[in-house]
């Protein structure tokens, strides 16, 4: 711990009174009890049971071994501070961390690097830091890699060429985005799965949010099911039609903008939602979906598209058609949402689907000249613009999971109601 408690006391509140915190009570609580103790010398006698009885109001029958929300609750404290630091107090003086093992909380003193000279732009910087964070990201590395193996053997020459080719189309397509003097976030699915000790990692579809009441129990209730504790929240895996999906459109936009982040869906706030325009890949669940508009008339579900408005002559439901056989033709369907941002700030593009081949084809809808040209053909109005809030369901047929064929199904243009009530709010 370094020289300074004024120095300390005065970024705790400022950690107290931030955005990141300042919508959760309990991972207040807990963060301000544990930075007295260690301020105070006291944090090393801290014990699990102790910090349940103080923070948590646990009976005195109350049995850590059996329930682990302190150590839950703890978990999620390290991830709030992270998310703290990599937003609000990226230039704060004192960097507070609670190392794993114990419920101490140390501070540091930022060190100022002398700046370095900035080297020269160059284009192929984004994809360098996207394939390396993706190569983080999957835990099927070779999986992983023999995909994107594949995509480049079936691209010739003509089809690499056709794709960088700039055309009215993906001008329409993108300009909400590229247009803009914003940052552009690409935002991996990351979904929950939970680390537990001697067994292994467990995923429960419902659960995506760690600091979810209803979640906790769930994950409780599993627990005592496996008869195991220690449970620790992990957003480290995304799969491979999203990893996929972002290595492509990390080579189409790092020829045309230069301010862009790579972020995990579980990482990415809403102040970042709100002020930046972001791209999402992949199943995102929770508090980013407060992002859509309420009007939303097509919902991607476990088996298919709902259409919850359908016209007359269309299915109610789109279902995905699995493969019967290892060389038969898989058909599923990609969902392409486009949005403004919150409070009509910004663009959020969302590219979503069941299965590895689909997302992989919504990227290349929107990346590839001619399937751009079929959708601007259907999207566009009478004066030749499209709408800034839309839904286009795509159907897809592949094999070994990759795409062969990709069709327009239907679209759907979106009222920006939400946005615009949002925005009138004092």
């Amino acid at each position: 711990m370094v020289n300074g408690l004024e120095a300390n006391q005065a970024q705790i509140q400022r950690i107290l009174q931030s955005k990141v915190f300042r919508t959760s009570e309990i991972q207040r609580n807990l963060f301000n009890y544990l930075a007295e103790k260690s301020l105070a010398g006291t944090a090393d006698a801290l014990k699990e049971y102790i910090i349940g009885l103080d923070v948590f109001a646990k009976p005195a029958t109350y049995d850590p071994r059996q329930e682990s929300v302190v150590r839950m609750h703890v978990a999620r404290l390290r991830q709030k501070l992270a998310e703290y630091y990599r937003t609000e107090g990226a230039d704060d003086p004192v960097i507070v961390d609670l190392p794993k093992g114990g419920f101490k909380v140390v501070f540091e003193v930022r060190r100022i690097e002398p700046e370095a000279p900035l080297p020269p732009p160059r284009s192929y910087r984004l994809e360098q830091v996207l394939a390396a964070c993706l190569v983080v990201a999957i835990a099927l590395s070779a999986y992983f890699g023999l995909r994107l193996w594949r995509i480049e053997r079936g691209q010739s020459p003509v089809n690499v060429a056709r794709q960088r080719t700039w055309t009215p189309e993906l001008q329409q397509l993108w300009a909400p985005i590229l247009s803009s003097n914003r940052r552009l976030m690409v935002c991996l699915s990351t979904p929950l799965f939970i680390r537990v000790p001697g067994f292994g990692f467990v995923r429960e579809s419902t659960s995506n949010d760690w600091s979810s009441d209803s979640d906790l129990t769930s994950i409780s209730s599993l627990q005592e099911a496996m008869h195991v504790s220690g449970a620790e929240p992990t957003y480290g895996f995304t799969g491979v039609g999203t990893a996929s999906g972002a290595f492509l459109l990390g080579q189409f936009l790092a020829q045309r903008q230069q301010d862009v982040l790579l972020t995990r869906s579980d990482l990415i706030s809403m102040p970042e939602i709100a002020m930046d325009n972001v791209v999402f890949l992949g199943p995102v669940t929770g508090k980013q979906m407060e992002a859509i508009p309420e009007d939303e008339q097509l919902v991607l579900e476990a088996q298919g598209i709902r259409n919850l408005k359908p016209r007359p002559g269309e299915p109610s439901f789109i279902s995905e058609h699995p493969p019967r056989g290892a060389q038969d033709v898989e058909e599923s369907h990609a969902l392409i949402t486009q949005v403004p941002g919150l409070y009509g700030n910004g663009q959020i593009l969302h590219f979503s689907g069941n299965q590895i081949s689909s997302i992989l084809a919504a990227v290349q809808a929107f990346t590839d000249p001619n399937l751009a040209r079929t959708l601007v053909a259907k999207l566009k109005g009478p004066n030749g613009a499209i709408p800034r809030s839309y839904q286009i369901v795509l159907k897809v047929r592949s094999m070994d999971d990759m795409p062969i064929e990709i069709s327009y199904v239907l679209h759907r243009e979106l009222s920006t109601a939400k946005q615009s009530a949002s925005a009138a709010r004092p």
